[in-house]
């Protein structure tokens, strides 16, 4: 059976991030060889597959890295995500792109904040862990609006929301979030977005994707649970976002001493689809100078895609 022009069909393979279960975790499609893609055909494809993000990746720039990755939501171009960047090597590892050595194998992955070091674990061979190291160091933002604004942008109540140390505020190591903790667990399930409040008063804000979180997470060993919320960029909920736990790496680091900090983040959960985050953080003179980010990944699909 002929599907479509021969010359614009491309290779794309999907996995699920941060979970070794299929049906878990957060979809990707990975287009390993997008030579002759643009970026607004890259765009229609990834709001073709609409997951949270597709991954293109290109020859690198540099013959000191190992490839070049864009980065779409359904709504736009990011300059960083951290689940492309781990479903990314992935995939590459998986289908022989990438030569894997005995233990840990490390690459370079050049996206639009930087390149992007990832390792690989390989017991075996395959491919296990995999951890990216930020290419930014966290940055505090410019100061949020106010509680009371923010919960109603999240259908809760002013009281659902911590103040103080715990208060809402911006971090981002590449792209921004706004990070806000509730009191507990049932809170969070609660959570959603108020489009109209979001649009008055989040949306033109520093950092207007909402990572919502709490210290009462389900599985024993998990440190955090989390929901991630960017309708500015077409993802209403997103099950589990590496860019964030990254920043949020900012976010929990300002109250921890020196030396290194790790996390677990469950994230998804409340969509069905389970993901467990691996989140480290080294602090030096009162400043966290790393983050890392690591998680398991499971192949799902393949197939070809016709470009527009």
């Amino acid at each position: 059976m002929s599907f479509g022009d021969p010359s614009r069909r491309y290779r794309f393979l999907t996995t699920d991030v941060f979970t070794d279960t299929p049906f878990e975790g957060n979809p990707l499609a990975v287009l390993p060889d997008a030579r002759g893609l643009d970026g607004r055909t890259m765009q229609r494809i990834a709001r073709e597959f609409n997951f949270s993000e597709t991954a293109f990746v290109l020859p690198p720039d540099s013959p000191a890295h190992t490839r070049r990755v864009r980065i779409f939501t359904p709504g736009t171009e990011v300059p960083f995500a951290g689940h492309p960047t781990i479903g990314t090597a992935f995939v590459l590892a998986t289908i022989g792109e990438i030569d894997l050595r005995e233990g840990t194998t490390e690459i370079v992955l050049e996206e639009g904040v930087g390149a992007v070091p990832v390792t690989i674990d390989a017991p075996g061979g395959r491919p296990g862990t995999i951890t990216l190291t930020a290419a930014r160091a966290p940055e505090r933002g410019p100061e949020p609006p106010g509680g009371a604004a923010i919960a109603r942008c999240l259908r809760l109540g002013p009281e659902d929301v911590l103040t103080g140390d715990r208060g809402p505020a911006g971090w981002t190591c590449g792209l921004p979030f706004l990070f806000v903790t509730v009191r507990d667990r049932a809170t969070l399930a609660r959570a959603g977005v108020d489009r109209a409040a979001w649009d008055r008063d989040l949306a033109g804000t520093w950092a207007p994707d909402v990572f919502v979180l709490c210290f009462e997470p389900e599985r024993e060993g998990s440190d955090v649970r989390a929901r991630m919320f960017a309708p500015g960029v077409g993802v209403e909920e997103d099950p589990a976002t590496g860019s964030a736990c990254a920043a949020l790496a900012g976010y929990l680091g300002e109250h921890a001493g020196d030396g290194t900090s790790r996390w677990t983040v469950e994230q998804g959960f409340e969509m069905g689809r389970p993901s467990l985050l691996r989140v480290e953080a080294r602090k030096e003179a009162g400043r966290v100078v790393e983050v890392r980010v690591g998680g398991a990944a499971v192949l799902v699909s393949e197939g070809m895609i016709v470009a527009p």
